[in-house]
């Protein structure tokens, strides 16, 4: 995929005041998905698409006994739920459900709204930390992909109070769906402010192939086995506070990405 300017003009703001209707404004001919600045091809786009819900169907099916274990092993250790779901922003602003294994206590919501989770808080589950550690967490999320919200590779999905603080280029990484792993994943993945990682998406979507994705697959296996940049330092946690605070209208759950 290849950067290019577009002909297509769309309004960063409707009549009722949206920030976000101008993501969701497509032009589509017979070849080419014109969006912000980037031309997409069609056919390769549907290639993905295909290899996704493929993929997702047969993964699903592989991971039932897993999924299974995991709801036991959650439901012993502590009360609520087996799954959290969060709303998140999509492919086009589009608002989904992102879908998680449940990795901390019913409490957790209230009481670590506007704190970034570390490996030492107090309201991740035994099981949870487990989770976590091995991305298993993360597996439920097949089921956006097999329902069309999420990809395999992609951005990760992101909140909506975030979206609303980004700038035209930011904007950028919302024109492909977001992904279980991603290129900002694998090359820093919370060691990276939201900016930086910001920047890894965008180039991602400029130069998508077939190939990067695999590449991206294979890469996310030995990063998640090593652990890396799993929980973010103390100084990006600051940094993307001031980068979002701003425009927060209220303070939810900020969990990792």
């Amino acid at each position: 995929m290849q950067s290019a300017s577009c002909k297509c003009k769309v309004n960063l703001y409707n009549t009722n005041g949206d920030k976000l209707a101008w993501v969701r404004a497509i032009i589509v001919n017979e070849v080419n998905l014109c969006q912000d600045g980037i031309i997409m091809e069609m056919e390769k786009i549907l290639a993905k698409e295909i290899f996704d819900r493929v993929v997702a169907f047969i993964a699903l099916i592989i991971l039932l006994p897993l999924f299974l274990i995991v709801a036991v092993l959650i439901k012993i250790d502590s009360k609520g739920s087996v799954f959290f779901l969060q709303e998140r922003v999509g492919k086009n602003g589009k608002i989904f459900k992102a879908i998680k294994f449940r990795t901390m206590t019913t409490e957790a919501p209230q009481k670590t709204k506007g704190i970034y989770i570390d490996k030492d808080n107090p309201y991740v589950t035994r099981v949870g930390k487990f989770l976590r550690r091995s991305g298993i967490d993360e597996l439920p999320q097949v089921i956006n992909v097999l329902k069309g919200d999420m990809s395999f590779v992609g951005p990760r999905p992101t909140l909506e109070y975030q979206v609303k603080k980004y700038n035209d280029f930011q904007r950028k990484r919302l024109a492909m769906k977001p992904g279980i792993t991603g290129w900002a994943l694998v090359n820093g993945r919370n060691k990276l402010t939201w900016p930086e990682r910001i920047k890894l998406d965008v180039w991602y979507i400029e130069h998508w192939s077939f190939w990067l994705d695999i590449k991206i697959l294979f890469k996310t296996v030995w990063v998640v086995e090593k652990g890396e940049g799993l929980y973010a330092p103390s100084d990006v946690n600051k940094k993307d506070r001031s980068f979002f605070m701003e425009h927060r209208e209220d303070v939810n759950d900020t969990k990792r990405k």
